[in-house]
């Protein structure tokens, strides 16, 4: 357990460094598109999180298209994680809740990096249970490769214990995108509190609607 407090802490510590290079590098769109408001970092215009090929637990292929017109919330870590992926999906979960009636404009999902132990079956119960029209994706271990590295995210899985128990160092960083499907922000694992993530979600989708 220390280790993965120190994992996250180092996470924490990179993604902040991103952030404030990305922050730099999109100020001109930021300024244009008045997202000043946002709580989390905005990152409109980035190089990278365009698009993802990735299968929900029915075997069916998703990509950003399918949710088109609504905003989506994107994250990756796996469900035997013991602290920071329960914990951001209950964040998660929570701002669903704060946004009422508009929580039908967004979708969550949840990627795995650990698709050799959650099948289609696990993902169908886990991921619902912090909110029930989240949806948990996976994919075979070269495509999930292709993934983190399209979205700048980290993952290792580590060596097994005598039980076979392993763990899966990774980032938690939650990207939203909005309702055209472009990525619009980064929310740090350390600001993930249900009001600034609803607060944000609502600028998001009253931009959707202007």
């Amino acid at each position: 357990m220390k280790r993965n407090r120190l994992v996250t802490l180092i996470v924490i510590g990179g993604l902040a460094a991103i952030a404030a290079g990305t922050f730099a590098g999109s100020s001109m769109l930021r300024a244009s598109s008045g997202s000043a408001e946002f709580q989390a970092v905005d990152v409109t215009g980035v190089p990278w999180g365009h698009d993802f090929r990735l299968m929900d637990y029915q075997g069916k292929e998703r990509r950003l298209a399918d949710f088109r017109g609504k905003v989506v919330l994107l994250t990756f870590g796996y469900t035997s994680c013991p602290d920071m992926c329960p914990m951001t999906l209950t964040a998660l979960g929570a701002a669903m809740k704060e946004m009422g009636r508009d929580a039908d404009k967004v979708q969550g999902l949840f990627v795995t990096v650990d698709a050799k132990r959650d099948t289609p079956q696990v993902l169908a119960q886990y991921v619902p249970a912090f909110y029930p029209t989240f949806l948990g994706l996976r994919a075979d271990e070269a495509t999930t490769e292709k993934t983190v590295g399209e979205f700048k995210v980290y993952f290792h899985a580590n060596s097994p214990n005598a039980e076979g128990f392993y763990t899966v160092d990774h980032s938690g960083q939650v990207f939203a995108f909005d309702p055209a499907g472009r990525i619009r922000l980064l929310i740090r694992p350390d600001r993930l509190t249900p009001e600034s993530i609803a607060h944000d979600l609502r600028l998001l989708l009253r931009e959707g609607a202007g």
